[in-house]
């Protein structure tokens, strides 16, 4: 049995042989790791019924006990919140998301707005600038970091090491990061406790639900996953959003005219183009029906929520960017319990950033032809790894004008 996903192709572009499989069974086998078989969710209606189904288990720990592994990932980054189910998964959820408010996002608008315009200072006018290096990266870094209290001397690793935890390929590397990582935020957090501030890790600390608080293994686990998912999520998102459009110049006129309207956009751009192409793990605690396809107990389930929004049951043209449509049920954050607590801080890093880009260089165009990008070599995450663009006004001609107005027309 071949598995499309592990084709090079399908890096560059994975919705054509998501559509192929899907029109097959929206539920299929896979290969899986260590050669324990896997099914693979490419269906909208069967992804959101996965989601939200309790016999889908998240505990790796039950999952993997008794296994056998090679892997040395610390206990902090190998059991998040994501990782476990409820009863405990609730608990947890419940006192991140008192910390965890829409009021601290909306307090961050001006701070998000004015990094925005520092790193845009950057760009040299009329010339080439690598849109992920210079500004899908690092905003989305500092943001998180600000937000939870990351003095700006360690911004640095927390990047580095955090690059790492998605090194594919490299369990060596990957192992290696997630102990920096959790090392770093234990000795952050009694810093903090030395030291009290308020920042959201401050907050965790000062958490509680009744006589219940997080414990020191807690704290760590979902210092070290905000860190992570706050930004890397973002950095894709953004990224994928911008090529989006300069694939689209019709989409890319029409919100450089109206940058009003950016925020309205946002669920249609993050549906045409997922930042997570696959929800982090799952596996069946017994028999599970999907999409007509019975998945046997103990098997890994991998969704692919990318492979979901394009399809054409719930999205129709699905391949086609339509800043029109209603795509306000996407599942780019997923959906039920574990849904990103994350999503409204995403949203707004991508609106400022896309508004101020496109209001201060809004003849921006690609440097190169879409089919020379890079993409990241995760099937977890997607997005572009480099994303130069010319950094022109309006009036300018890029040497890819005549393709990026011809080739790119939707």
């Amino acid at each position: 049995m071949t598995d499309p996903t592990q084709e090079p192709r399908f890096l560059q572009d994975p919705y054509p042989a998501y559509a192929a499989m899907r029109s097959i069974s929206p539920v299929r086998p896979v290969p899986g790791s260590g050669g324990r078989p896997g099914y693979l969710v490419t269906g909208y209606a069967e992804a959101r019924e996965a989601l939200g189904d309790a016999r889908l288990s998240k505990d790796t720990t039950a999952f993997f006990a008794g296994k056998g592994s090679r892997r040395r990932l610390h206990p902090a980054a190998a059991r998040t919140m994501l990782a476990v189910d409820p009863p405990q998964h609730t608990r947890l959820r419940t006192l991140v998301t008192q910390a965890f408010t829409t009021g601290a996002v909306a307090r961050l608008r001006p701070f998000i707005a004015r990094v925005t315009d520092e790193l845009l200072d950057q760009w040299p006018a009329g010339g080439t600038f690598d849109f992920v290096a210079g500004l899908a990266v690092p905003l989305p870094v500092i943001v998180i970091c600000e937000l939870l209290g990351v003095p700006q001397a360690d911004r640095h690793d927390v990047r580095r090491w955090s690059a790492q935890l998605f090194a594919a390929g490299q369990p060596e590397v990957i192992d290696a990061a997630s102990h920096a990582m959790a090392d770093y935020m234990t000795d952050l957090i009694a810093a903090k406790r030395q030291d009290p501030g308020s920042s959201l890790l401050d907050r965790l600390i000062a958490a509680r639900d009744g006589d219940d608080h997080l414990s020191e293994e807690e704290l760590v686990s979902l210092g070290v996953l905000l860190l992570v998912a706050g930004h890397e999520t973002t950095t894709n998102a953004l990224g994928n959003a911008l090529l989006a459009l300069l694939q689209h110049p019709a989409a890319l006129d029409r919100l450089r005219a109206k940058p009003d309207g950016i925020p309205a956009a946002l669920d249609e751009l993050l549906r045409f183009d997922s930042a997570v192409s696959t929800a982090t793990f799952r596996f069946t605690t017994e028999a599970v029906t999907l999409g007509g396809t019975t998945v046997p107990a103990g098997v890994p389930v991998l969704i692919a929520l990318g492979a979901a929004n394009r399809d054409p049951a719930r999205f129709p043209a699905p391949d086609r960017l339509d800043l029109d449509r209603n795509a306000t049920a996407h599942l780019a954050f997923g959906h039920g319990i574990h849904r990103c607590v994350g999503a409204p801080l995403a949203k707004a890093e991508v609106a400022i950033a896309l508004r101020a880009l496109l209001t201060r260089f809004p003849g921006v165009r690609l440097a190169v032809p879409a089919d020379q990008l890079e993409r990241r070599h995760t099937r977890l995450v997607r997005g572009p790894a480099s994303l130069p663009v010319l950094a022109r006004p309006n009036t300018a001609q890029s040497p890819y004008g005549v393709i990026a107005e011809g080739v790119f027309k939707p």
